[in-house]
């Protein structure tokens, strides 16, 4: 018997909802499948574009345009320091109208020198050195490829001779440290507590060594304007150098990632202004050739040479040049720093480079921080200080002579990563042959460091001894020792 007509129409229209359905289902799969190849494509893409190097980066080899993330502008992202919100509102001015703080009584420690064979005397008082022929742009170091192997060949010697000195019974202490901001919330903090706050717990540390050095992370200005190609952007208030060299500091480099967040007149002013207090610089100035040039100090019958740099910076104008203020580059195989230590080695007992290099927050050093190292330590140079991580990264000695990667945060704000939390403070007691380490360890706090208890102190040994290279060891105490 055949079925009833209104269930025949009752079954073909289910059969036909199945089969849309069906073909609803099939298009929704398909676009689905659309979406997720388009966000695979743009993350990927994505993804090779932050491996790459911030913007206008100098032309070198590609190896070298991997080093640095487009973060590297800046502070670490979870931390609020030097935001444009917290910054003072930025004032144009001339940096000719800047009236630098009066000159404090130095602390005690002997009169630093900068003459070099050859020099003219420029009014500020510090010598400088002749004038090159040639304009120092970015990508300059290129220039000198020749002539830059010939002084490497040369410097090698010279490096291989000094290996071999003997010890005149001289020796000197030095301090050295991480970065160092008096911005943002640290500035609010000080402006309450004074700025003498940051260096509570540091006694006369610096006060009794021969020599104390730090980076700069900052302009030191009441002027400029505030960068408008970078995340976070720091300004600093004149007083933070009078304390800062009341403390002990001799001498701070300027080869940073954030020394011309005010522009070129917030550099100038800085300068002014640590001219007037009398802390020595590297690794910035009014044009190339101060940058690069070294400071001469005599310290306990022994010569050294302190020169600075940076491997970091968003464009490629950052760097000084012929009549250009700005940075000492270490970038195209650093070049012409390799020459200025050269030319140091042949002067001084002994030879510091402060550099800032490698990738923020990252624990170990990346393969251009330790080719840049032995570079250094192969032209001449005894003792490298590194910085820019935000962290503690760990030691190596190379040839003798000691390379620390990363001095970490010293005077900063608090982040939300807590391996920017521990520093310390770097004590080096160098002869002619070569130095001795030794680390103090320090909580840094908002603005200040404080000390860590025993326990704390002998936990971060440990941790820095296992990122560490070459064997090197570090005793809960904080004394350092090669590796066999």
């Amino acid at each position: 018997m055949y079925p009833p007509r209104s269930q025949k129409k009752r079954t073909g229209s289910k059969n036909r909802k199945k089969k849309q359905r069906r073909l609803w289902l099939t298009l929704n799969a398909c676009l689905l499948l659309m979406i997720v190849i388009l966000l695979a494509t743009y993350f990927l893409a994505e993804n090779r574009g932050a491996a790459g190097v911030p913007q206008q980066q100098p032309s070198s080899a590609n190896t070298e345009r991997n080093e640095t993330a487009a973060k590297d502008n800046g502070t670490a992202p979870d931390s609020d320091a030097g935001s444009k919100k917290d910054e003072p509102e930025a004032e144009a001015a001339d940096p000719a109208k800047e009236e630098p703080a009066e000159k404090p009584d130095k602390p005690g420690k002997a009169q630093s020198q900068t003459q070099q064979t050859g020099e003219t005397q420029e009014n500020d008082g510090q010598k400088q050195p002749p004038q090159q022929n040639k304009d120092n742009p970015p990508a300059d170091a290129a220039d000198q490829g020749d002539g830059g192997k010939d002084a490497g060949a040369e410097d090698s010697e010279a490096a291989k001779e000094h290996s071999i000195m003997k010890d005149d019974g001289k020796s000197v202490t030095i301090h050295f440290v991480g970065d160092m901001i008096f911005s943002g919330k640290v500035e609010t903090l000080l402006e309450k507590n004074g700025y003498s706050y940051p260096f509570h717990y540091l006694g006369d540390m610096f006060k009794k060594d021969d020599l104390t050095l730090g980076n700069l992370e900052t302009p030191v200005t009441t002027g400029g304007v505030s960068a408008q190609n970078k995340q976070f952007v720091f300004k600093s208030s004149p007083q933070a150098l009078e304390a800062l060299r009341a403390a002990g500091m001799d001498v701070v480099n300027l080869g940073n990632n954030h020394i011309l967040d005010q522009g070129e007149v917030g550099l100038l002013d800085t300068i002014n202004y640590l001219d007037q207090s009398g802390i020595q610089y590297v690794g910035a100035g009014k044009d190339a050739d101060r940058a690069y040039q070294p400071v001469y100090f005599e310290r306990g019958g022994m010569k050294i040479a302190v020169i600075g740099a940076s491997r970091v910076y968003p464009e490629t104008n950052w760097a000084a040049g012929t009549n250009k203020p700005g940075v000492a580059s270490a970038y195209d195989k650093a070049s012409r720093v390799i020459a200025t230590i050269g030319e140091a080695r042949k002067k001084a007992d002994l030879v510091i480079v402060m550099v800032h290099w490698g990738i923020e927050r990252a624990l170990t050093p990346n393969d251009i921080q330790k080719k840049l190292g032995h570079d250094f330590i192969d032209a001449g140079a005894d003792l490298i200080i590194g910085g820019h991580p935000h962290v503690l990264q760990g030691l190596e000695q190379y040839k003798g002579k000691w390379i620390a990667y990363s001095t970490g945060n010293f005077i900063f704000t608090k982040s939300g990563t807590p391996s920017t939390w521990k520093t310390a403070v770097f004590q080096a007691t160098c002869k002619k042959s070569g130095c001795s380490m030794k680390l103090v360890p320090f909580h840094a706090e908002l603005g200040q460091p404080v000390p860590m208890n025993a326990q704390e102190g002998s936990q971060l040994m440990k941790e820095l001894q296992n990122l560490s290279i070459g064997g090197v060891k570090i005793s809960g105490d904080g004394v350092v020792t090669p590796g066999s």
